[in-house]
């Protein structure tokens, strides 16, 4: 008997330590995400920086994170991966290519988080409208990173201009407005490029005030929700359209446009030379940004509202791509201590601490700054965690955060906030429209057909989107927002 007391201990002792053990068994989540800050991170160190987040949060919350860190071929090992089950929590963007937020939804491949979002951290993290911003059919697929999550445009000078000739740029009010200016600085300053686009096709961003443009795409331009009636409309039929192209086309004879931007020969590095006069730039909550980035003063001057929209606040972000309903869990419960704990934030954005990045408070600084030193391991608040959570840089504001705060919360909610285009009944048409942008919207919106053609061209434009079956296009958009305006 004796021994059978014994046995039957020594078993209840055995299930005691085996329970334990299968509660204290981290679940294990496959992390990807992408490096800009680096031609190729140094995969040993991406390693180092995994085990330290891991003994971390080891006692924090019951999840183990693997990580992998690449930069170039990012989105088509992405995609096999996934499609091989082998990623849980993906980051990406709207913009993205292969894996975007657009593609990852009609593939089924991302999952619903709408029911496991209540009463977490990460939900909490928040606004309840950035939520909302980025629901795709009333539905969370996604989890936005909260950095700039609007959208507005600020017209930009040169400082060394605008101080040699006296300009009053407080009266420059659109686009037409900042003429004189250019004028001058082509002819008595020799500028090369008095007004610089970038080579970018910029309608659709001087123009937000009028449209949602809610393909977030400039060669997809042509779609957009009207703000003053609430409907999708065709812009190339409205007045908008028309006057701005005349616009370019006059600059483009003047030569206040320069060719280079049209055969798309000036480089990402020009805006950091002293050639130009006005370009464009995207509002943010700490425009001194600029400076650094140019490496010369500019001058901001608010062209359009910011507005929150479906895909301003999906510019980084991240998607659960794992079915498996525990390792969902897991990964909201990481996203959660991500956005709320500023030491495990400071390590999955700069690296490890003396290796990657130091701590520093300048003189003058109410709070500690991060200084990044680091070739091996380097990323961005921006596609990294929340930047109310992210140390802020050595060259950052002490009051990011409040910054960011306001910036989000003073924008204007757009009347088409959430819609999602699905393009699936129409991709034939739809691609086939977007091939046409390069040979007339791009070249239309640079200046390169003089004033007085610009009406037959885009009539000429309009008809070659009409034969590609942009009407049938139209008429999906515009059915599926007034059925998405219905619900």
């Amino acid at each position: 008997m004796k021994k059978l007391v014994s046995l039957v201990l020594a078993l209840c002792m055995l299930l005691s330590v085996v329970a334990v053990a299968s509660a204290e068994e981290k679940v294990v989540i496959n992390v990807w995400r992408k490096t800009f800050n680096l031609a190729q991170p140094d995969q040993d160190q991406v390693k180092k920086v995994e085990a330290a987040i891991n003994e971390y949060i080891a006692d924090k919350i019951n999840v183990q994170i693997v990580l992998t860190d690449m930069s170039g071929e990012y989105e088509d090992q992405a995609k096999l991966a996934m499609a091989n089950n082998e990623i849980d929590l993906l980051w990406t963007a709207s913009w993205e290519s292969v894996i975007g937020t657009n593609d990852l939804v009609p593939a089924n491949a991302v999952a619903d988080i709408t029911d496991y979002l209540p009463g977490t951290a990460l939900y909490a993290s928040m606004a309840e409208g950035q939520w909302e911003a980025t629901k795709y059919s009333g539905r969370n697929y996604f989890i936005p990173v909260y950095k700039d999550n609007v959208e507005g445009y600020n017209f930009m000078f040169r400082k060394e201009l605008v101080d040699q000739f006296g300009w009053d740029v407080s009266s420059v009010k659109t686009l037409a407005d900042a003429e004189p200016f250019l004028v001058q600085a082509k002819e008595e300053a020799g500028i090369k490029y008095p007004y610089l686009t970038q080579k970018t096709a910029l309608f659709y961003r001087w123009n937000i005030d009028a449209f949602d443009f809610f393909t977030a795409d400039a060669s997809t331009n042509f779609f957009a929700v009207d703000r003053d009636t609430n409907e999708v409309v065709n812009v190339l039929a409205s007045e908008e359209y028309v006057e701005f192209c005349k616009l370019m086309g006059k600059w483009g004879e003047m030569g206040l446009l320069h060719e280079d931007d049209l055969t798309k020969v000036t480089t990402d590095t020009t805006t950091q030379s002293k050639d130009w006069a006005l370009s464009y730039w995207t509002d943010l909550p700490d425009n001194t940004e600029a400076n650094a980035r140019y490496g010369q003063e500019v001058v901001m001057v608010p062209a359009t509202n910011n507005y929150a929209h479906s895909t301003s606040a999906l510019g980084s972000c991240y998607a659960v791509t794992t079915m498996d309903e525990t390792k969902i869990k897991a990964c909201i419960d990481f996203m959660g201590l991500l956005y709320t704990d500023s030491k495990l934030a400071d390590m999955y954005t700069f690296g490890i601490e003396g290796e990657d990045f130091t701590y520093t408070q300048e003189e003058g600084q109410t709070v500690v700054h991060v200084t990044q030193t680091s070739e091996k391991y380097n990323h961005s608040m921006w596609e990294s965690a929340s930047a109310t959570i992210v140390t802020p840089l050595a060259v950052e504001p002490d009051n990011k955060a409040d910054l960011y705060i306001d910036f989000n919360g003073g924008a204007i909610t757009s009347c088409a906030a959430g819609f999602r285009f699905d393009r699936t009944p129409v991709e034939a048409e739809y691609v086939a429209c977007q091939a046409l942008f390069d040979q007339y919207g791009f070249v239309l919106e640079n200046g390169g057909v003089p004033a007085d053609a610009v009406e037959d061209y885009i009539a000429q434009y309009q008809a070659d989107l009409d034969a590609a079956g942009f009407q049938t296009c139209l008429a999906e958009f515009q059915n599926q927002y007034n059925a998405w305006k219905a619900q």
